[in-house]
């Protein structure tokens, strides 16, 4: 078994363990020598890596989505862990096990796949339920929407993690669909479950995430507004209007034109898958933006540029506030007094001393 796991880190360490470069970038120092920026991941999270000296030895030894084995120092760098790395060699992908490497869903994805096809045999459309049955018996769509990752970085970003996403869209479109009037249920989660079906073909996920080819060319937006569209076409009876309104719930739901969608959201349900799939996404960021670095640490975590802040760990806040007033901390007054009791702080410390002497 690996070890150590990048979860089971803790600062002020000197480690030697194998992990993936997931990510690898050549910089220039100010003297004009080079060192390495890594990304290192296992299947238990990524952790920033630098390799400040002797770098040139080794930059070519090995590549993204290589195996190596790093020695270095791991320390808090604003906030964050970093690892400084000292020796870094290749690993031969016979050494490892990939099930270390790679982070996979919780939730057991056979399982999850069975809960999709419930949503689907629970829609009452007869146009849209066909259709759907129709892409979901495709073995291979079949096992790779349970097998993608939902995104490359940002969020559910692990095997298994689109069709957790998508099954978390499930539930919040059946109680949004009930609140809000004259919402077609069976529209908008024809939309949640279509919405990303282009990620099967636009990340590469065998060893490292990354885009292929297609992925980088077209995006899933357009490579799943193709698929659907090849499955209607095989439906004479498909009406046109509602193909029209499918299509659209899959252009638009990045919302807006500068995160991707070729169109805004133009009628209700649209609006609303676009608004569940922004929340699930962004909520997920929190919760791994508050995970990440646990080991570290205050109660803020490191920056992140997806949400474009750092995020409170409001339990450490908390429990930090309750022992601040705690009784034990709280100074007893004199039974009997009807003065005051005096500040405390270290402010009015100073000032009591500076009235003092003044005096």
């Amino acid at each position: 078994m690996k070890s150590p796991y990048i979860s089971e880190l803790e600062p002020d360490q000197l480690i030697t363990g194998i992990f993936l470069v997931s990510h690898k970038e050549v910089r220039q120092k100010k003297s004009g020598d080079p060192y390495l920026s890594l990304a290192l991941t296992d299947r238990t999270g990524d952790l920033d890596a630098k390799m400040w000296d002797n770098a040139a030895d080794v930059l070519d030894t090995f590549e993204r989505d290589s195996f190596v084995r790093v020695k270095g120092l791991l320390q808090v760098f604003q906030n964050r862990l970093q690892l400084t790395i000292h020796k870094i060699q290749p690993v031969a992908d016979s050494e490892v096990d990939s099930a270390d490497f790679f982070p996979v869903s919780k939730r057991d994805r056979d399982e999850m796949f069975r809960e999709l096809e419930g949503w689907i045999a629970g829609m009452r459309n007869p146009h849209l339920k066909p259709l759907l049955e129709s892409i979901f018996s495709d073995p291979k769509v079949a096992l790779a929407y349970r097998s993608a990752p939902a995104a490359k970085n940002v969020h559910h970003n692990w095997i298994g993690g689109l069709i957790e996403h998508v099954l978390s869209l499930c539930h919040l479109a059946k109680f949004t669909a009930a609140h809000y009037a004259d919402i077609d249920f069976d529209l908008l989660l024809a939309g949640v479950i279509l919405h990303d079906l282009g990620k099967i073909h636009e990340l590469s996920y065998t060893r490292g995430f990354s885009y292929t080819d297609t992925g980088q060319l077209l995006g899933h937006i357009v490579i799943g507004m193709q698929m659907v569209d090849e499955k209607i076409a095989a439906m004479p009876d498909f009406p046109k209007p509602l193909r029209e309104l499918l299509l659209h719930l899959i252009a638009s739901h990045h919302g807006q034109v500068e995160f991707g969608s070729p169109k805004v959201p133009l009628f209700p349900e649209a609006l609303l898958l676009h608004l569940l799939d922004n929340m699930d996404s962004k909520m997920e960021c929190m919760r791994a933006l508050i995970d990440k670095d646990s080991s570290v640490d205050g109660v803020w975590s490191g920056y992140s540029s997806a949400l474009e802040r750092s995020a409170l760990r409001k339990k450490r806040f908390l429990d930090g506030a309750a022992k601040a007033v705690s009784p034990q901390a709280t100074p007893a007054k004199p039974a009997g007094s009807s003065r005051p009791s005096e500040p405390t702080s270290a402010f009015s410390e100073k000032l009591r001393e500076a009235l003092t002497r003044d005096s």
